[in-house]
């Protein structure tokens, strides 16, 4: 029987989906957009003579109507004979995140502005991950024509896209795997028609549940200096899909402002000036529509803010990625959000150790919360997986088991990550200085950890040149990746050579990390692809610049951030250069083709800059190859120290000129990109911690006084040959 394949898999997928907890990951296609302009996980294309609105190539966006606030996707088209048109809603793809359908239908709400008959209607097909599509149908083949003015649902089950006539071949898509929903041009009725669509979702058919969640308690409201965020106590009920907050700036009326998903417990309302007042009530829905009544209400006002107050508000928001997200069991960073709530980053974790050490001491969090977290995470890192005193790049929150997420052969230690994490710990076995028995255990764990690593195992061979970022027990070193400057790694060779207990030779510095063997050589230039640098030492000048170090003009702002979180760059230099100056360098390079814009991307300029990777970055690189037109916020917030006075005006503008785009719930996002309009809220483990700590360097030194405080690093530094250089 033709299709019967898909009717088949949602069978089976009906029978194994949970009908408990919610996932908004796994069920929310679109409930609303993060800006104003065309829906970026959308598309559109239109033949003439018919016609189909777009906004820069995609589906634009609306505000004047909608279920899930504070906008829909608007679909006006004229269908005439001859011509066609597609409109395709994309399920968003993020890094660490697979959309793993939990429904058995596509459901979507629905609002014409005309009565829109069967006869008129657009028509719908579904495609999966792998390119696979269900035959095309009406998009109202079961349903009664729309009525103008009102929102109507829709549910489509999967089951049912079947064409009225059969194929020639089975039906191969899997809708498990679902990954765009794709309207097209239905019958050429030559009228123009206009549709509002909202909260597309996947849902289950045979649901019957009517009660409402509880209500949203511990309602909690603070003001920024253009914005409110807005707290709550997650409701229990296992069922939640989503928050819903509503505003009244007169005390009496509220409307509807924003939809939160079920994963977070914190909204931020943008309201773009000081002295603005609003109050808010939030309440709960579940993933039948059921709404709980609103929680009580509270009010806050938004203040004009001194420079050090905007600091101290950056600094309290990007910690808290580490603290209210952090994984439950672990109580270590997970690598990205949205994403795997499992996957905890052992590098990542390493920078929110030293986030919170800052978090502490400003009185973000009391020293005895921070003391209880060190120690959940310590006792944790103890138990995990570890590859001769090494751990993987990522832990399974749960366990502690290794997850190989870049491929089987990266199921072992990771030398890198391992020297991130080590570096946060070490500042923390000097700040957590208290006689207490939590304190103490801290210290003494830290401690234990530091001397298991087997730095000198991961030269591969007693006599070699190099340190290997990977071991792994079934391929050994089959990654055989070696680390080579100029890049992130500085600090796994200084801490190598600081070992007490596995230490290597502090020549290792000179031949590996900045080696000029024709080994060397050619591998910073097979992964620069220039000769400028190629030998560690660079001495060319972009933009009036002179750079000592590094390959081309510069590479990766994380570059001059990964190792110099706690490792104190100031008033020392190696024989090739001193760093502080030579990051700085970087940095400048970095603004100043910025400023250039040779691409003529929307929006760069003198306080809008910072390119590095993340997540949309085309490769992070200041030169045309690698700039995609996204700007990384912490290549220029993590920055301050090196360049404060064009740091903190791109965290000005960041901020209050595009704060309602780029400013969430653990403060700025991960990038945006104004040419593409790309603005999705989206936080990484390797990006909010350096802010946090880099600010506080440059305010205070705090970790960089707290780490180099250790015995173990000046001697190291002594060994490679670092002199005074004031």
């Amino acid at each position: 029987m033709k299709f019967q394949l898909v009717a088949a898999t949602w069978v089976l997928l009906s029978a194994l989906a949970a009908h408990g907890e919610a996932s908004h990951d796994n069920i929310v296609i679109f409930d609303n957009a993060p800006a104003g302009a065309g829906y970026y996980y959308s598309e559109g294309s239109v033949v003439a003579p018919s016609q189909l609105q777009l906004d820069g190539g995609k589906m634009p966006v609306a505000v004047n109507h909608f279920v899930s606030p504070p906008n829909s996707l608007r679909l006006n088209w004229t269908a005439a004979p001859g011509g066609d048109w597609h409109a395709i809603i994309k399920v968003p793809q993020r890094y660490g995140r697979e959309f793993r359908c939990e429904g058995e239908a596509v459901s979507m709400q629905m609002f014409p502005d005309e009565e829109i008959a069967r006869i008129a209607s657009p028509r719908i097909y579904l495609v999966d991950a792998a390119g696979h599509g269900t035959p095309t149908i009406d998009l109202l083949r079961d349903h009664a024509p729309l009525l103008a003015g009102k929102w109507t649902k829709i549910e489509l089950p999967f089951a049912s896209f079947t064409n009225l006539f059969n194929w020639t071949d089975d039906v191969r898509f899997d809708g498990r795997k679902l990954a765009s929903v794709i309207l097209v041009q239905g019958l050429d009725d030559g009228k123009a028609h206009t549709l509002y669509l909202d909260d597309v979702r996947v849902v289950q058919l045979d649901r019957h549940d009517n009660s409402a969640p509880k209500t949203p308690t511990g309602i909690a409201a603070s003001g920024g200096e253009r914005h409110i965020d807005i707290s709550w106590e997650p409701v229990a009920d296992k069922d939640v899909l989503a928050y819903r907050i509503y505003r009244s700036q007169d005390n009496s009326q509220f409307k509807p402002i924003g939809t939160q998903q079920s994963t977070f417990r914190r909204f931020v309302d943008f309201l773009g000036k000081p002295g603005a007042t609003a109050t808010y009530e939030v309440s709960a829905l579940d993933v039948n529509d059921n709404e709980s009544a609103p929680s009580s209400s509270v009010t806050a006002s938004t203040k004009v803010m001194s420079d050090d107050e905007l600091l101290d508000m950056v600094q309290a928001a990007c910690f808290r990625y580490y603290w209210e997200a952090a994984h439950p069991d672990a109580g270590m960073a997970i690598e990205i959000l949205p994403g795997d709530p499992n996957l905890v980053a052992v590098g990542a974790s390493g920078f929110g150790v030293m986030a919170t050490i800052v978090a502490t001491e400003r009185h973000f969090i009391t020293r005895e919360a921070s003391a209880a977290r060190m120690l959940k995470i310590v006792r944790f890192l103890a138990k995990a997986d570890r590859f001769h005193g090494v751990w993987p790049h990522f832990l399974d929150g749960r366990t502690g088991k290794t997850i190989a997420q870049f491929g089987k052969y990266d199921d072992g230690g990771d030398l890198v990550e391992t020297s991130f994490m080590i570096q946060g710990l070490l500042a923390a076995r000097q700040y957590f200085d208290a006689d207490n028995a939590a304190e103490r255990e801290i210290r003494e764990t830290i401690t234990r950890l530091w001397r298991g690593v087997e730095w000198d195992w991961y030269r591969k061979t007693p006599d070699s040149d190099y340190l290997y970022w990977h071991w792994s027990p079934d391929y050994g070193f089959h990654i055989s990746h070696p680390l080579i400057g100029w890049n992130e790694a500085l600090i796994v060779y200084l801490l190598a050579i600081a070992s007490p207990t596995h230490p290597v030779p502090a020549s290792l510095y000179h031949t590996g990390w900045a080696g000029q063997s024709d080994f060397a050589v050619q591998y910073r230039r097979g992964w620069s692809r220039t000769i400028d640098g190629d030998h560690y030492i660079n001495g060319h000048s972009y933009y009036g610049i002179k750079l000592a170090v590094g390959e081309g003009t510069g590479a990766e702002m994380f570059f001059t951030q990964f190792s110099f979180m706690g490792f104190d760059p100031r008033g020392k230099r190696d024989r090739y250069t001193n760093y502080f100056l030579n990051n700085r360098a970087i940095a400048l390079i970095n603004h100043a083709y910025c400023v250039d814009n040779p691409q003529k991307h929307v929006g760069y300029g003198a306080e809008c800059w910072g390119l590095s990777a993340g997540i949309n970055a085309g490769g992070g690189r200041p030169q045309p190859r690698d700039d995609n037109g996204t700007i990384n916020i912490m290549a220029s917030l993590g920055a301050m120290p090196y360049t404060p006075r064009e740091s903190m005006a791109a965290l000005k503008h960041f901020y209050r000129d595009l704060g309602d785009k780029v400013w969430g719930i653990y403060g700025f996002h991960d990038g945006f990109n104004e040419t593409q309009g790309w603005f999705e809220e989206v936080y990484m483990g390797l990006n909010q911690a350096p802010i946090v700590v880099m600010i506080e360097n440059y305010r205070t030194g705090l970790v960089w006084k707290n780490f180099m405080a250790n015995p173990e690093i000046q001697p190291a530094l002594n060994a490679i040959g670092f002199q005074p250089d004031n």
